[in-house]
């Protein structure tokens, strides 16, 4: 497989991305990476490589950077390593795309590059959270930060489905992240939601139980899957990996959710945060091959097309 990486995303890029790249090339011999960026950074690289490990690279040279600062809008300009790798992946030049630059780029890229897929007009990001009683997959954590009732319906299909593809839970529990348990809590827009979801059919064995809480998203013991808007995920995934950090890690078993998945998009599509080190990019490029290798992107859009068209 060969996975497209930004080299100009992220905080720290290039040096973080160049070396997560060379962890990924050392922790995986079946991938092939294709980096998007300047020349003299791709050499570099390269130059690190035992010469008969270089022929698993390839460069497509593009020098524009999306920076923090910079809006969305930006990541849809042809002369960015963002758009450049979406457009790999559009085209067949490689399988997949990881960036640790910004999220709103990220998705603008994809989007323009790849489309949306049928009925779903938000992409969401999706983290999996290392819970003590198993992986909960938590959406969305950053992709859209509107917090509809129809935007956090289509989540739920996409948790859904994505539990039970990557997750291999045949009954996923899907909640809605509110203030507490009970019918009526939380603001409008979940109150709004909560019957959406009780009567919306999400596929397969998937059923919705209602309201859940923060610490349910660290136990695991309520929900498989926890929805809400990116606004409010993105804050609760980066509040959950600083209670990792003090607590000297994650459970046993698991792993500090550090890069997403960027669901509704024809393509398979890994987001890493801006202040990703090289581990994290190295983890991201192989979240990346394993949702390659086992079809995720294109099971979960054919599980989607069976159920009612969510407009979001």
């Amino acid at each position: 497989m060969r996975i497209a990486v930004d080299l100009l995303g992220g905080d720290g890029a290039p040096a973080v991305v160049v070396d997560g790249a060379l962890r990924a090339l050392d922790a995986d011999p079946d991938v092939r990476l294709l980096l998007v960026g300047p020349n003299d950074v791709a050499d570099e690289l390269i130059a690190a490589l035992a010469a008969a490990e270089r022929h698993r690279v390839s460069v497509r040279p593009l020098a524009g950077a999306v920076s923090m600062a910079d809006p969305p809008q930006r990541g849809g300009r042809f002369d960015t390593t963002v758009r450049g790798a979406a457009l790999a992946v559009a085209e067949g030049a490689a399988d997949a795309l990881v960036s640790a630059g910004s999220t709103g780029a990220t998705v603008t890229a994809a989007v323009l590059s790849l489309g949306r897929w049928p009925g779903i007009r938000r992409p969401a990001l999706l983290a999996t959270i290392p819970a003590i009683a198993g992986p909960v997959a938590l959406l969305d954590v950053g992709g859209s930060l509107e917090p509809r009732p129809i935007t956090l319906a289509g989540h739920a299909l996409l948790g859904a489905a994505y539990a039970t593809v990557v997750h291999d839970i045949a009954r996923p529990r899907v909640g809605l992240l509110s203030i507490g348990h009970e019918p009526g809590k939380g603001d409008r827009a979940r109150r709004t939601a909560d019957p959406l979801l009780a009567g919306l059919k999400l596929g397969g064995d998937a059923h919705y139980v209602g309201f859940v809480e923060g610490y349910d998203v660290s136990s695991g013991e309520r929900a498989d899957v926890v929805v809400t808007d990116g606004f409010t995920g993105n804050i609760l995934l980066k509040g959950i990996e600083g209670a990792y950090a003090m607590a000297g890690g994650p459970p046993p078993g698991g792993a500090a959710p550090r890069a997403a998945a960027l669901l509704g998009v024809a393509g398979t599509v890994v987001v890493c945060h801006g202040g990703a080190t090289g581990d994290d990019l190295a983890s991201g490029i192989a979240l990346a091959a394993h949702l390659h290798r086992r079809r995720a992107i294109a099971r979960i859009a054919t599980a989607l097309a069976d159920l009612i068209e969510v407009s979001t």
